[in-house]
């Protein structure tokens, strides 16, 4: 619903059309003083000029006081109180609702249902207030002066009564108008800057969050991928170590050997992530896994029992950092869902520099006669891999072999190759 001018509308703290109590005390007010002026000129013209006394002039008064209180309604309906200002303007009173209707009138020019209407009332206020006001000047008097004025002299009066009695009230409405649209239209921008503030807030707590979550998720894929493979490994190893113990002592020392320094390779590992929590940058990773490491890792699980192969084929480049780590990484998964799953059978690592990228794969075979490790497992080391393969541009799958078996296979595009540096 529209607001009503002066800040007068609905829905406030007053009664009706009014949101302020002392708005409708202030058009009580005027209304009365309309009332009384319109009352008081209408039996003075009755009674003085048309010299109809008694019940006519009680009559009269009382009509003029119904049009001076038409004031209460200025703020709902603006017109009405111009238009019954317009009829008694002939008579020469009713000047309060004259120049107060016309004021509230201007106040609503912000409408564009109104600006016609404002302009044809106060133009026809304006012209009939002349016109009354010289016919009053210009009419024959009961005692004719001798010397009267030139004509041009109560035109001029007229005028000037005229535009005092329409244009200062008409003027200062628009002003005011003005002036309440500016500070509405501040108050608006000032509601809407909130709003946008709040959205950016929630918005930033929003970006927040989801960095949080997707930093919680990089650190538990980088835990997986350090923990899973050498656990493992160290799982192997005690097993092996249990089964050789009395048998062969030698064997048991060397795979003694092998779980302590598989052990502090994951301890040195948890330390660097550790450590890069810890502070507000992470260090540069001079020395992180990569393409270079493989035969290092292949020998680990050969170590283990595992009878694992590394072939290596094309011309060999060197990869930015989170590719040759990705790369590591996805074969490390592979070796340690062969060392879970796959106990016995043999397991080739394929790497091969193509046009279009690197080719990783991991492939085992049936397993054998060994029995699987019991290693826990909670099935996201493979949706991990798949995400950090696919976030790099590249495509990743793994899958069982038409021909038993399992296979773990991942292409890096080539755009992620440093440029000119062959792999060392």
């Amino acid at each position: 619903m529209s607001k009503s001018p002066e800040g007068g509308g609905p829905g406030g703290a007053g009664p009706w059309w009014w949101r302020r109590r002392r708005s409708a005390l202030l058009d009580v007010g005027l209304a009365a003083l309309a009332a009384l002026e319109c009352a008081v000129g209408a039996y003075t013209m009755v009674e003085g000029r048309l010299h109809l006394g008694g019940p006519l002039a009680l009559a009269a008064s009382l009509l003029g006081a119904l049009a001076g209180a038409t004031l209460v309604v200025r703020r709902r309906w603006p017109a009405v109180p111009v238009v019954v200002a317009l009829v008694f303007v002939p008579g020469l009173f009713g000047v309060v609702l004259l120049v107060v209707s016309l004021y509230t009138l201007a106040a609503t020019w912000e409408w564009p249902s109104r600006r016609r209407r404002v302009v044809a009332l106060s133009a026809l206020a304006l012209a009939e207030s002349f016109g009354m006001v010289l016919v009053t000047m210009l009419a024959p008097s009961p005692a004719p002066s001798e010397e009267l004025p030139p004509t041009w002299v109560f035109v001029v009066l007229a005028a000037l009564v005229a535009v005092g009695l329409t244009v200062p009230p008409v003027v200062t409405g628009l002003y005011v108008g003005a002036r309440r649209r500016l500070v509405d239209s501040l108050k608006d921008r000032a509601h809407g800057l909130e709003a946008e503030l709040g959205l950016l807030a929630e918005q930033a707590s929003e970006r927040a969050r989801r960095a949080r979550l997707e930093e919680r998720t990089r650190i538990a894929r980088e835990m997986h991928d350090v923990v899973a493979h050498r656990v493992s490994l160290m799982v192997v190893h005690a097993g092996a170590l249990e089964r050789v113990v009395a048998k062969d002592p030698e064997k048991a020392r060397a795979s003694a050997r092998l779980m302590g320094e598989v052990g502090r390779q994951a301890l040195d590992e948890l330390r660097e992530i550790l450590g890069v929590l810890r502070m507000s940058e992470p260090p540069a990773q001079a020395d992180a896994a990569g393409l270079a490491e493989l035969a290092g890792l292949v020998e680990q699980s050969r170590a283990a029992g595992m009878a694992v192969s590394l072939t290596v084929s094309g011309e060999r480049r060197r990869y930015r950092e989170e590719a040759e780590q990705t790369a590591y990484r996805v074969v490390q998964e592979g070796l340690t869902n062969a060392h879970k799953h796959a106990g016995g059978a043999r397991v080739s690592v394929l790497l091969a520099f193509v046009p279009n990228g690197v080719r990783l794969a991991v492939v085992n075979t049936c397993p054998g006669e060994g029995e699987p490790v019991a290693l826990p497992g909670g099935g996201n080391g493979l949706v991990g891999m798949r995400e950090r393969v696919v976030a790099l541009g590249g495509s990743f799958e793994a899958g069982p072999e038409p021909g038993g078996g399992f296979r773990v296979e991942a292409v890096l595009p080539s755009r992620l190759a440093a440029p000119d540096l062959p792999l060392g």
